[in-house]
């Protein structure tokens, strides 16, 4: 498991994976990522502090992620990438988070903007069509509209690849995260273990039809591999 990179193109940064009490919600039907997870606090802390100490400030910018919310990470932790931050001179950092724990942000930005930097949220949305986010997907995020969705957040997550998506459903996703959020990353879906499978068919389609407009966007994050920014297995 590689859990330090540092991305050189787009919104340059170090990121970081680190290891938590595991996703909450864990209900996504296509998410196998919270059996990257422990429930030892101590040993989840030194795993981290092992990663947090790679980080050198060299964008002045970092990124933190865990296979789920930042809710989900101990309170040594914590500390330490407050620490880190000090420490690297870190301007900049983004963190995960669940629609769950939408209410604990603010806080968050507080703590950080008390040492003077600035906190950018991720939401993994996965799609706006709410019939496929809620009913196939199982998101969690109910009824709320993108405009309500991106109130607390800044930055969305899209999952492409999945049987019937369309190349206007896609093109549709971007365009409604590009409008409501400063940032889209968009992950296409790779094999793991759960039932839900990659559509080659679509993916195909995506490389051909979506993926050419928005490879040099600046504003979009495209992982055609999981692994693509460095880190994970």
């Amino acid at each position: 498991m590689e859990r330090y990179s540092i991305i050189h193109e787009k919104n340059p940064r170090e990121i970081v994976l680190l290891r938590g009490s595991g996703c909450k919600w864990r209900r996504c039907t296509f998410c196998d990522y919270h059996l990257d997870a422990s429930l030892d606090e101590e040993a989840n802390f030194q795993l981290n502090k092992q990663e947090l100490d790679k980080v050198t400030g060299i964008y002045r910018h970092l990124e933190v992620i865990n296979s789920g919310s930042f809710t989900e990470l101990d309170k040594q932790t914590c500390n330490y990438i407050l620490r880190v931050c000090k420490e690297q001179n870190i301007c900049l950092i983004h963190f995960e988070c669940h629609w769950l724990y939408r209410e604990q942000i603010q806080n968050l930005r507080q703590e950080f903007t008390n040492i003077g930097v600035e906190v950018k949220i991720k939401i993994g949305v996965e799609t706006f069509d709410h019939d496929f986010r809620e009913n196939v997907l199982h998101k969690g995020i109910g009824e709320a509209n993108p405009m309500h969705i991106a109130a607390p957040f800044d930055e969305v997550c899209l999952l492409f690849g999945l049987g019937g998506q369309t190349s206007r459903s896609m093109e549709r996703d971007i365009q409604t995260g590009l409008a409501y959020f400063e940032r889209v990353c968009v992950n296409v879906m790779v094999e793991n273990s759960t039932p839900v499978k990659p559509n080659r068919e679509v993916i195909r389609i995506f490389l051909q039809e979506i993926y050419p407009k928005y490879i040099e966007n600046p504003r979009v994050d495209i992982l055609i591999n999981n692994t693509d920014f460095g880190v994970g297995a």
